[in-house]
């Protein structure tokens, strides 16, 4: 592998991590003023800024990796890609559902996300160790918050038993994502950088399972069709919506300060 396909396959990997994190705090800033108490308003809006932090040294990292005179930082590939150039996974870019469904994402893309930041802390890339340090306790708690949520739905009411059961169903299709390897996940797993998702997949399961067995759900069938090709920049209808809100002002206002 030549150094310039090393160097892009690097920013790759690292464009997938950080897509991940920036979009679905995208998605999670929607709950501001719809969740089912106000607390909750604040609990998930803190989720999505502990995802934006993550987003943001993970794109500036990849903008360092990437090479290009003067480098990309964080705003210019969070705001000014297409969305063929995001890397992201299509669980995190889905249209808000209602509460169930929410808890449904977070508690499997938390799981993933406890998981990975786990395998990284020994990265070879120092900065994305570092990153991995401070992201898993982060993870952690909002594993915890969505693992509450989902007994606390799952085993209470037939109606709130009924919809997140339903919430489970509708996420299936898009979970198996989150454990397919792809070419820059295996080169990063080859030089001590990353971590292969497939390797996950057996531990987020472990995590996840006993979660539905105590909240009295059943682990959804796998599903005849699953979301695949998010990090070849492969997305679903809806991410070109969530693009449109995100990068609104900084592309009607180029190169504006604040």
């Amino acid at each position: 592998m030549s150094a310039g396909t090393a160097t892009d396959t690097h920013t790759a990997y690292l464009l997938g991590l950080g897509d991940d994190a920036l979009v679905y705090a995208q998605r999670l800033g929607e709950w501001l003023t719809h969740a089912p108490q106000i607390e909750e308003d604040m609990a998930l809006g803190n989720v999505g800024l502990d995802l934006l932090g993550q987003a943001r040294a993970l794109l500036t990292r990849a903008g360092e990796v990437e090479g290009r005179t003067p480098p990309r930082d964080e705003d210019q590939l969070a705001m000014l890609r297409s969305e063929r150039e995001y890397r992201n996974v299509q669980l995190v870019e889905q249209p808000r559902g209602d509460f169930a469904h929410e808890m449904a994402r977070l508690l499997w893309f938390s799981s993933y996300q406890c998981e990975l930041y786990a395998r990284l802390l020994t990265s070879t890339d120092e900065t994305l160790a570092g990153v991995a340090q401070k992201a898993l306790k982060e993870v952690d708690y909002h594993r915890d918050h969505a693992t509450s949520w989902v007994l606390r739905l799952g085993d209470g009411t037939a109606e709130s038993h009924t919809r997140m059961q339903a919430a489970l169903v509708a996420v299936q299709p898009y979970v198996a994502e989150l454990g397919e390897d792809h070419e820059a996940a295996r080169w990063a797993t080859e030089q001590g950088i990353g971590v292969l998702p497939s390797s996950l997949t057996e531990a987020v399961n472990a995590r996840v399972s006993p979660v539905l067995e105590q909240a009295t759900l059943t682990m959804p069938d796998p599903p005849r069709w699953h979301a695949r090709g998010g990090r070849e920049g492969v997305h679903s209808e809806a991410m070109g919506y969530l693009l449109a809100q995100l990068q609104h002002i900084a592309r009607s206002h180029p190169g504006a300060s604040w």
